[in-house]
């Protein structure tokens, strides 16, 4: 996440170098990983999960409980893919979890009538209205963390770090420390226009393909892949890398208000501890799905089959009978076995 840093690809030396390993010995498994692609291990890991919960539980199998997989990683998905294209800039946003709840609360106390005992911040609009007031402010919020990166020259963790803590406060500012229910607004979250499929998982199909398209047929997409690499050639390439990280940070933080809208709308209220968690699954999805820590090399093809792989494990373990915090545990230990593997790549791809 800074100047200097470069992809394992850029540091290799070249194929006639002196720094290629010897065709002895394990040099054929060190090129075997070093060059394995992350699609290909996930989608093996996704099929080896749903054959065996398949095999475990008679439940597992069935149309709805694929449907009910795909809601659950809609609305983490909807936020890990812009974030995917951030991290591939060399930079990271941990606030998503809080963003998404104060999204969810701002719609909520916008709807709802001033009362001095439970919303003394009400505003009592309609819901098309705070929809706009809820938008506007996570496009603020974007801007607000893409301008301290880019313009002040802060830390992106520190920045989203200390913005985890306020967006949190402000939730709780906002709600009075209470959960405030909304009427109205569930279509959003629970209607199931096509296919007998919720909406929530055609937004996530959408922002997947457009992310997707961003990345791999645009100018823009290119130009990311290059700041994370190299910023420092990025710069000397004519990239103004300023802007393309601010735009990053903006469309992670819009993402992420339409998330949280979508769960208000699921649950019918906004908490003060709405999206608490999401950050570390999108980034345990981000850095699972190939994305280097490091920046410059990362998919949403990647991404979007990780987030498939943490959901079929949750369910599976939930409804093989597993208790609640071995799937937390299971959570935790899939981010570090993926940090793990990305640095074992970097270093092999760094001996060839």
């Amino acid at each position: 996440m800074n100047d200097t840093v470069q992809t394992a690809e850029e540091s290799a030396p070249t194929e006639g170098g002196s720094t290629a390993p010897e065709s002895g010995g394990l040099g054929w498994m060190a090129r075997t990983i070093a060059s394995l692609p992350e699609t290909a291990a996930l989608l093996f890991v996704l099929a080896g999960l749903i054959l065996y919960f398949s095999l475990a539980s008679e439940y597992f199998f069935d149309f709805d409980n694929f449907v009910n997989i795909a809601q659950n990683s809609a609305v983490i998905g909807i936020i890990a893919m812009p974030a995917t294209v951030l991290l591939i800039g060399g930079q990271v946003d941990l606030s998503v979890g809080s963003i998404a709840g104060l999204m969810g609360m701002t719609m909520a106390v916008a709807t709802t009538a001033t009362d001095a005992e439970t919303t003394p911040y009400g505003l009592g609009v309609g819901i098309g209205l705070a929809l706009v007031i809820t938008v506007a402010l996570g496009l603020a919020i974007g801007a607000f963390n893409g301008f301290a990166v880019t313009k002040i020259g802060l830390n992106s963790i520190i920045v989203t770090l200390g913005g985890l803590a306020m967006f949190r406060g402000l939730t709780k500012v906002l709600g009075d420390g209470q959960t405030i229910r909304i009427n109205g607004f569930g279509d959003l979250g629970v209607s199931r226009p096509f296919l007998d499929i919720p909406t929530p998982v055609w937004i996530f199909i959408g922002v997947s393909i457009a992310c997707h398209l961003l990345l791999k047929f645009t100018v823009y997409g290119r130009s990311i892949y290059a700041v994370g690499a190299n910023p420092h050639a990025a710069r000397l390439a004519g990239i103004r890398t300023s802007r393309v990280l601010f735009i990053a940070f903006v469309l992670t933080a819009v993402a992420t208000a339409l998330a949280g809208l979508i769960r208000v709308s699921q649950v019918g209220s906004a908490a003060t501890n709405g999206g608490a968690g999401f950050e570390l699954t999108v980034v345990t999805a981000i850095i699972l799905g190939g994305a280097s820590l490091s920046g410059g090399r990362g998919s949403i093809a990647g991404t979007f089959l990780a987030l498939l792989v943490l959901n079929v494990l949750e369910n599976g373990l939930i409804q093989t009978g597993v208790p609640t915090f071995w799937i937390e545990f299971s959570e935790g230990a899939l981010l570090i076995v993926a940090v793990s593997f990305d640095r074992l790549r970097v270093r092999l791809g760094s001996a060839e």
